[in-house]
């Protein structure tokens, strides 16, 4: 699949997993306390200050950058946050984080099984019955963490072309505003058959079938919640912001804005070439991406958020395990390759020879979001791009320059 095909297809909800590992995930924890980073800004390298003004010269608006480790804080931006006002990006600013949610919402589940609530092995059957139904679909068979490995089988909402044309060129202002129920957007996944049965899916250590599919993390928010007996946004609240003390980071849950600061968000909704209308997709209803990918953050509260789940301070050593306990990905969708293994809502992708790291990404209208992390959690760094379009190489440059070069 080609980069611009898979933008086609997966536009609303993050696209891609980010980042990768070697074969086998560790086995818990580092035997480490959690990182104390720096809080000195500096600037970011020069190598990777100079992709992000070549993504920017490429044509996407603006782009910021946050890596945190041993050293300090570097901080990098380039571009603009509004088109025909020259006011510059800025690292405290506000975005849509994309699938990047899909890493809280995992973490949000693995502290429930922590606290008794329920078990990664509890059929979807169990906590939503009647949810997954018809055309194949066996829910008694189907885990929680089916779910959130993307070993469920379950079709992807998203590559349903009548759900995509709703949102293309000038569908999306009729659409925007739009709020839809996480089960009215299952229910379009289940019109299609399943991919495969879970049972056929990627072990660790074994590969199977594999994919990437945003359906899965809508069913595992409406778990949240029925386990809760409260909202997805509570969970997520109370188990992660408050504690982690993320000043910046929220669950939208049906409101269309983006609180400030933030940048103006861009897309060009499905049309290429050069004359395709760049559009201003700032305010839109996030409940096309629930528990999948609505949440907004900053580069600071993303690094610090997963800075210390590697490094193993957020969930009890059994939990934190099965975190990383990863499967291999079956082909390449997202943006990866074969190498590439996926554990509970974090990707392991291969950057170069012999350099991995853990993370995610995500491609939302408007933003674009890359998120990586060591191993030890003691090197983070998060960019987020104000534009869905451009040369996935770039990004891939940015993050190879920080984690990959000497």
């Amino acid at each position: 699949m080609s980069h611009q095909q898979t933008l086609r297809c997966l536009i609303f909800v993050a696209l891609v997993a980010v980042l990768g590992t070697l074969a086998a995930a560790p086995s818990g924890p580092p035997d480490h306390p959690p990182p104390r980073l720096p809080v000195k800004h500096q600037a970011l390298h020069t190598k990777t200050q100079a992709v992000l003004d070549e993504i920017v010269a490429e044509g996407t608006p603006g782009v910021i950058a946050q890596v945190r480790d041993r050293n300090g804080v570097r901080d990098g931006r380039a571009g603009v946050r509004e088109i025909g006002v020259e006011r510059p990006r800025g690292t405290h600013e506000r975005f849509r984080i994309a699938s990047v949610t899909k890493t809280f919402t995992a973490t949000v589940l693995l502290k429930l099984e922590a606290e008794g609530r329920l078990s990664l092995d509890d059929s979807v059957a169990k906590w939503l019955p009647g949810v997954v139904h018809g055309k194949g679909y066996r829910p008694g068979h189907i885990t929680v963490r089916h779910l959130l490995n993307h070993t469920s089988g379950i079709f992807d909402y998203n590559m349903d072309e009548g759900f995509r044309a709703r949102y293309a060129g000038d569908e999306f202002d009729r659409n925007r505003h739009f709020r839809w129920s996480p089960r009215e957007l299952v229910d379009i996944a289940l019109r299609h058959p399943p991919n495969f049965q879970p049972e056929q899916g990627s072990r660790p250590g074994r590969p199977g079938k594999w994919d990437y599919s945003d359906t899965n993390y809508l069913l595992a928010g409406m778990v949240v919640e029925k386990a809760t007996g409260r909202s997805y946004a509570h969970a997520v609240e109370r188990l992660l912001i408050r504690p982690l003390g993320l000043r910046g980071t929220s669950v939208p849950g049906t409101s269309p804005q983006l609180p400030a600061p933030h940048a103006r968000h861009y897309s060009k909704l499905f049309e290429d070439g050069p004359q395709a209308k760049v559009r201003d997709v700032t305010e839109f209803s996030p409940t096309v991406a629930f528990s999948a990918g609505q949440m907004i953050s900053t580069v600071g509260d993303v690094n610090r958020f997963l800075s210390r789940l590697l490094a193993g301070a957020l969930l009890p050593p059994a939990q934190q395990r099965q975190l990383l306990d990863a499967v291999p990905v079956d082909g390449d969708k997202g943006h990866g390759g074969p190498q590439d293994v996926y554990g509970l809502g974090l990707r392991h992708f291969k950057l170069a020879e012999g350099c991995w790291a853990w993370g995610h990404g995500g491609m939302i209208p408007g933003s674009a979001t890359r998120a990586l992390v060591s191993a030890d959690g003691r090197q983070v760094m998060t960019m987020n791009r104000n534009g869905d379009w451009g040369e996935q190489r770039l990004e891939d440059a940015a993050v190879e320059a920080e984690f990959c070069d000497p």
